[in-house]
């Protein structure tokens, strides 16, 4: 058994394929299904089940997929501990940031990041708060921006960005020339609503709850998956919603959309720089999360 076998298995688990994976590490299929067959040979026990076109792992495949990526994580923890002591800072670093973050804050800070150590090559995802806290606790991230907090005892979070939302609506709207409107208004206009696991809308929720108002009377018109989806949808005239003023700071700008208050509701928050409480952090990651204190503490 070696590291590269090890990393051979992780990839047919992930990709739940042999061909995929053969693809994703350039091996041809026979050379990842010897590989397999010699790790299956060392342990003397299956490691994985090919059913019909998907292959998953067996139980003992289980362990040994959570060991090897704990294995292949310290091997890179390593090779960057060792070229950070050379004074190299070059590795990879995987984060992930929910809608806003991801779309809006964590972007200008990469360019930064990159300009000082070139030689780290990121990998950026985006999900809603609770897919990136999961990813974080699993190992799959080594930290995420997100806009909810978490009561996981596995995570830690601090605050990083603070941001505000108002009630978002298209010029021309009756409200366009507004500076705040009641609930009880926003009630009866057509709102679009985000999607299950999204930290604005929790934070939107708890705030009319909060504010004591009745949430069987809000009848979103449309869910949509991302604040893209939710700002192209009201400048199409679909509804108005709830977002983020630092995601619509351009289009403010330029007039297309207006931003207003809603009276009664305390629609600031924040945005929580999310970290695995157990897991180890590789010297790449320690450095982000200085520069992003930096950065936004500056």
């Amino acid at each position: 058994m070696d590291l590269w076998q090890l990393h051979i298995f992780v990839s047919v688990v992930e990709q739940k394929s042999f061909s995929r994976a053969s693809e994703q590490i350039h091996l041809s299929q026979p050379t990842v299904s010897t590989h397999i067959k010699e790790l299956e040979a060392h342990f003397q026990c299956r490691l994985l089940d090919r059913l019909g076109k998907v292959t998953e792992p067996t139980r003992a495949g289980e362990i040994l997929y959570d060991y090897a990526k704990r294995m292949l994580a310290l091997k890179q923890e390593t090779q960057s501990a060792m070229l950070d002591f050379l004074g190299h800072t070059k590795g990879q670093l995987i984060i992930g940031g929910s809608s806003i973050p991801a779309g809006y804050i964590l972007p200008r800070m990469l360019g930064a990041f990159k300009a000082d150590f070139p030689d780290v090559s990121i990998l950026l995802t985006v999900g809603d708060t609770g897919q990136i806290t999961r990813a974080v606790k699993d190992g799959e991230l080594e930290l995420g921006v997100v806009g909810a907090k978490t009561s996981d005892p596995d995570i830690v979070q601090e605050t990083l960005v603070e941001d505000e939302m108002k009630l978002v609506v298209p010029a021309g709207h009756e409200w366009a020339d507004r500076r705040s409107v009641t609930c009880k208004a926003l009630l009866s206009q057509p709102l679009i609503a985000r999607e299950q696991g999204s930290g604005t809308w929790k934070t939107v929720i708890a705030s009319m709850e909060k504010a004591g108002i009745d949430l069987s009377r809000l009848e979103p018109a449309v869910t949509m998956g991302n604040s893209v989806s939710v700002i192209q949808g009201i400048l199409n005239n679909v509804g108005i919603s709830i977002l983020s003023t630092i995601a619509v700071a351009e289009e403010l700008a330029r007039g297309r959309l207006h931003a207003l208050s809603i009276e009664g509701l305390d629609l600031s928050r924040h945005f929580y720089l999310t970290l695995s409480r157990k897991r180890t952090r590789s010297p790449i990651c320690e450095k982000f999360i200085r520069f992003l204190k930096d950065q936004v503490f500056s």
